[in-house]
Protein backbone atom coordinates (compact mmCIF):
# COMPACT_ATOMS: atom_id res chain seq x y z
CA UNK A 1 0.00 0.00 0.00
CA UNK A 2 2.89 2.41 1.22
CA UNK A 3 4.77 1.56 -2.20
CA UNK A 4 1.49 2.33 -4.34
CA UNK A 5 0.70 6.06 -2.46
CA UNK A 6 4.27 6.69 -2.57
CA UNK A 7 4.89 6.09 -6.31
CA UNK A 8 1.21 8.18 -6.76
CA UNK A 9 2.46 10.98 -5.19
CA UNK A 10 6.13 10.79 -7.23
CA UNK A 11 3.72 10.61 -10.65
CA UNK A 12 1.86 13.75 -9.12
CA UNK A 13 4.91 15.57 -8.29
CA UNK A 14 6.27 14.97 -11.54
CA UNK A 15 3.67 15.67 -13.67
CA UNK A 16 3.07 18.73 -11.61
CA UNK A 17 6.61 19.99 -11.77
CA UNK A 18 6.33 19.55 -15.85
CA UNK A 19 3.26 21.52 -15.98
CA UNK A 20 5.02 24.31 -13.68
CA UNK A 21 8.19 24.23 -16.31
CA UNK A 22 6.35 24.67 -19.55
CA UNK A 23 4.53 27.71 -18.70
CA UNK A 24 7.80 30.81 -19.17
CA UNK A 25 8.28 33.02 -16.09
CA UNK A 26 7.11 36.11 -18.04
CA UNK A 27 3.69 34.17 -17.90
CA UNK A 28 3.27 33.33 -14.47
CA UNK A 29 1.48 36.04 -13.70
CA UNK A 30 -1.12 35.02 -16.52
CA UNK A 31 -4.92 34.39 -16.14
CA UNK A 32 -7.74 33.48 -18.60
CA UNK A 33 -10.56 35.52 -18.33
CA UNK A 34 -12.75 35.07 -15.45
CA UNK A 35 -10.23 33.35 -13.56
CA UNK A 36 -9.53 34.14 -10.07
CA UNK A 37 -5.83 33.59 -9.76
CA UNK A 38 -2.55 34.34 -12.18
CA UNK A 39 -0.69 30.81 -12.95
CA UNK A 40 1.84 31.42 -10.06
CA UNK A 41 -0.59 32.33 -7.44
CA UNK A 42 -2.65 28.74 -8.47
CA UNK A 43 0.48 26.92 -8.04
CA UNK A 44 1.19 28.28 -4.94
CA UNK A 45 -2.41 27.35 -4.05
CA UNK A 46 -1.27 23.94 -5.23
CA UNK A 47 1.87 23.97 -2.76
CA UNK A 48 0.54 25.09 0.35
CA UNK A 49 -2.30 22.80 -0.19
CA UNK A 50 -0.06 19.91 0.01
CA UNK A 51 1.34 20.93 3.24
CA UNK A 52 -2.22 22.00 4.39
CA UNK A 53 -4.41 18.78 3.77
CA UNK A 54 -1.00 16.77 4.94
CA UNK A 55 -0.98 18.73 8.65
CA UNK A 56 -5.07 18.50 8.56
CA UNK A 57 -5.52 15.19 6.81
CA UNK A 58 -3.07 12.86 7.08
CA UNK A 59 -0.62 13.74 10.63
CA UNK A 60 -3.38 14.97 12.01
CA UNK A 61 -1.99 18.17 12.94
CA UNK A 62 -4.84 20.53 13.18
CA UNK A 63 -4.00 24.08 11.66
CA UNK A 64 -5.96 27.02 10.32
CA UNK A 65 -6.20 28.10 6.58
CA UNK A 66 -3.30 30.63 6.29
CA UNK A 67 -1.49 30.61 3.10
CA UNK A 68 1.97 32.61 3.13
CA UNK A 69 2.58 35.52 1.00
CA UNK A 70 2.61 34.03 -2.52
CA UNK A 71 5.78 33.42 -4.11
CA UNK A 72 6.53 35.46 -7.54
CA UNK A 73 9.06 33.81 -9.74
CA UNK A 74 9.02 30.44 -11.55
CA UNK A 75 12.09 29.43 -10.01
CA UNK A 76 10.44 30.54 -6.11
CA UNK A 77 6.84 28.66 -7.10
CA UNK A 78 8.81 25.02 -8.63
CA UNK A 79 10.99 25.37 -5.29
CA UNK A 80 7.65 25.77 -3.54
CA UNK A 81 5.80 22.46 -4.83
CA UNK A 82 9.05 20.39 -5.12
CA UNK A 83 10.00 21.16 -1.27
CA UNK A 84 5.72 20.45 -0.58
CA UNK A 85 5.90 17.49 -2.25
CA UNK A 86 9.12 16.47 -0.67
CA UNK A 87 7.75 16.87 2.66
CA UNK A 88 4.71 14.55 1.73
CA UNK A 89 6.80 11.78 0.36
CA UNK A 90 8.63 12.02 3.88
CA UNK A 91 5.08 12.24 5.53
CA UNK A 92 3.71 8.84 4.03
CA UNK A 93 7.34 6.73 4.46
CA UNK A 94 7.34 7.35 8.03
CA UNK A 95 3.79 6.24 8.31
CA UNK A 96 2.56 2.98 9.32
CA UNK A 97 -0.17 1.24 7.09
CA UNK A 98 -2.55 1.32 9.67
CA UNK A 99 -2.36 5.72 9.81
CA UNK A 100 -2.18 5.40 5.83
CA UNK A 101 -5.46 3.74 5.26
CA UNK A 102 -7.49 6.68 5.87
CA UNK A 103 -8.42 9.50 2.86
CA UNK A 104 -5.96 11.66 3.77
CA UNK A 105 -3.47 11.45 1.06
CA UNK A 106 -6.05 10.39 -1.91
CA UNK A 107 -8.03 13.67 -0.44
CA UNK A 108 -4.50 15.49 -0.52
CA UNK A 109 -3.86 13.87 -4.27
CA UNK A 110 -7.42 14.96 -5.53
CA UNK A 111 -7.08 18.68 -4.96
CA UNK A 112 -3.66 18.66 -6.17
CA UNK A 113 -5.73 17.38 -9.71
CA UNK A 114 -8.29 19.63 -9.62
CA UNK A 115 -6.02 22.81 -9.14
CA UNK A 116 -3.25 21.24 -11.57
CA UNK A 117 -6.27 20.75 -14.31
CA UNK A 118 -6.94 24.29 -14.07
CA UNK A 119 -3.13 25.11 -14.39
CA UNK A 120 -3.22 22.74 -17.89
CA UNK A 121 -6.00 24.94 -19.09
CA UNK A 122 -3.70 28.00 -18.49
CA UNK A 123 -1.16 26.45 -20.73
CA UNK A 124 -3.53 25.76 -23.58
CA UNK A 125 -5.15 29.06 -22.86
CA UNK A 126 -1.68 30.86 -23.84
CA UNK A 127 -1.09 28.51 -26.30
CA UNK A 128 1.39 26.31 -24.87
CA UNK A 129 1.18 22.71 -25.42
CA UNK A 130 0.50 20.32 -21.90
CA UNK A 131 3.15 18.08 -20.89
CA UNK A 132 1.65 14.34 -22.11
CA UNK A 133 0.36 13.03 -19.22
CA UNK A 134 1.71 9.47 -17.78
CA UNK A 135 1.35 7.55 -15.18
Amino acid sequence: MKDQLMSTVENSKNYTLQVANAMPDAAYHYKPAGAGWEFGELLNHIAYGIQWWQDNYITGKKTDWDPPKVKNSKKEVITYLTNAYETLLKTIKHQSDSELKGNGVHATLDHITHHRGQAVIYLRTSGIEPPEYTY
